[in-house]
């Protein structure tokens, strides 16, 4: 609906939503790192956290507000549309499990 109204307004959605993917997948990967970390050093009484989780996780938060940011300067893509599609996932995530709820596959 938004990309038959304003161009700009849907591909903000779309670039926002892909980046809220990207988000997730990089989240899952540090997770992911951080588990294995943690479940091999389970035995010593001060295990560390690798160095490249912290950096990943500024990492990835600045990667994504400089893409914003560019997208938004540059290509005069609504900072408001990159945002709502940024949420996207998590609103996908809210109603998938309502849907689960009310319909549940036993």
């Amino acid at each position: 609906m938004a990309l038959l109204r304003d161009r700009l307004w849907g591909a903000g959605l779309g670039i926002g939503a892909a980046l809220g993917w990207l988000n997730f997948r990089w989240l899952r990967r540090g997770l992911d790192a951080l588990v294995l970390a943690s479940t091999a050093q389970a035995e010593k009484e001060k295990p560390m956290v690798p160095i490249a989780s912290y950096f990943g996780m500024l990492f990835r938060y600045g990667l994504i507000a400089l893409a914003v940011y560019v997208i938004f300067e540059y290509l005069r893509v609504p900072l408001v549309s990159m945002v709502v599609g940024l949420c996207a996932l998590g609103a996908a995530t809210v109603v998938a499990s309502v849907y689960e709820i009310f319909d549940p596959a036993d």
